[in-house]
């Protein structure tokens, strides 16, 4: 089924450089070009809101890693939410609204067989892309199977005002946690990570991480989720109790290094701490999205969990909302909306 009054042609963020070291605008370009007519089984979406998270830095880099990089002259991707305009998918009908991964254009033509219909009765659309999407998902599993999360633990999460991290803390005291601290870049920051309920937390500009966190965890901490590397990766192998747990998410102080990170420089504390240092990526848990759904429809409906958004409006606007994003200009979830 096809509707009338098409458009023809849209807009996209193509990648117009490699940033070196920090993101530029100049590393970024608007383009309009004509949009493909559909194939079977394809879809016609015209995006509301599209998400940028940091992992999408590295995909700048012209190097080998767990999801290909993206390409020079090409447009960028990532989650996107949208109301589908035309469609030859009989499991996709006209007028639904659907998540999918061609983010960083007005339109996409995509297959119905890779989207997901969300209901936007259920929650506002954009939270679709964080707490109800891949950003709860990497929240919930990380904590809970990645870090191995027990009743009781403190635990301890950087970057704690991020869409990933203010979850994290969330989740981590409705699941009984008996202490949960957060650091983030501003005392702002750290009094909204204090509403949503951390029972303490600290700006990390305000001296070295090792000695700010040992002053909010004099009993130590048994989890960390870390979403920041470097530093605070070291300050928490020395916080960290005997058989402590870390669950690598992100090291978004390291994404824009031009050089190596010295830091940590404390691994052999983690042999006689016996820790578990866990990296892991949020499709690894994939089987976990259903058990996920159901715990979060509750947390959200009694109250227990709520989250931010920073949102910019227009397309081209989108390169300074990821850049802003990159040098902790936002709470909570970065989205776009077009």
């Amino acid at each position: 089924m096809i509707i009338a009054t098409l458009p023809t042609h849209t807009r996209e963020i193509h990648l117009a450089s490699r940033p070196e070291g920090w993101p530029e605008l100049a590393n970024f370009t608007l383009v309009e070009t004509a949009l493909p007519d559909l194939e079977d089984g394809e879809v016609l979406v015209a995006n509301r809101y599209m998400s940028v998270d940091p992992y999408m830095r590295g995909r700048m880099n012209d190097g080998k890693s767990y999801v290909s990089p993206f390409q020079i002259g090409e447009p960028l991707e990532g989650a996107a939410t949208g109301e589908v305009l035309a469609s030859s998918c009989p499991d996709v009908p006209v007028g639904v609204t659907v998540l999918h991964h061609r983010g960083w254009r007005e339109h996409a033509v995509v297959s119905g067989a890779t989207v997901k219909i969300v209901d936007p009765a259920l929650a506002p659309e954009s939270a679709f892309l964080g707490a109800l999407g891949m950003t709860g998902l990497t929240a919930y599993a990380g904590l809970m199977y990645a870090a191995k999360f027990t009743d009781g633990d403190i635990v301890f999460v950087s970057g704690a005002a991020g869409a990933v991290g203010s979850l994290v803390g969330q989740i981590a005291k409705a699941s009984g946690a008996s202490r949960v601290l957060g650091s983030a870049g501003s005392p702002d920051k750290v009094a909204r990570i204090l509403e949503l309920g951390f029972d303490a937390g600290f700006n990390y500009h305000d001296g070295p991480v090792v000695d700010l966190l040992k002053e909010v965890a004099p009993q130590g901490i048994d989890v960390y989720f870390d979403n920041v590397g470097g530093e605070h990766l070291e300050a928490a192998i020395s916080v960290l109790n005997t058989h402590g747990r870390v669950a690598m998410c992100g090291a978004i102080s390291q994404y824009n290094a031009t050089e190596p990170s010295p830091a940590p420089r404390n691994l052999g504390t983690v042999i006689g701490k016996q820790l578990t240092l866990q990296g892991f990526l949020v499709g690894m848990y994939a089987d976990k999205a259903e058990e996920f759904a159901q715990k979060m429809a509750g947390w959200l409906a009694d109250g227990s969990i709520t989250w931010d958004e920073t949102v910019r409006d227009g397309l081209e606007n989108a390169p300074a909302a990821f850049i802003e994003l990159l040098r902790g200009g936002n709470t909570g979830k970065m989205v776009v909306r077009l």
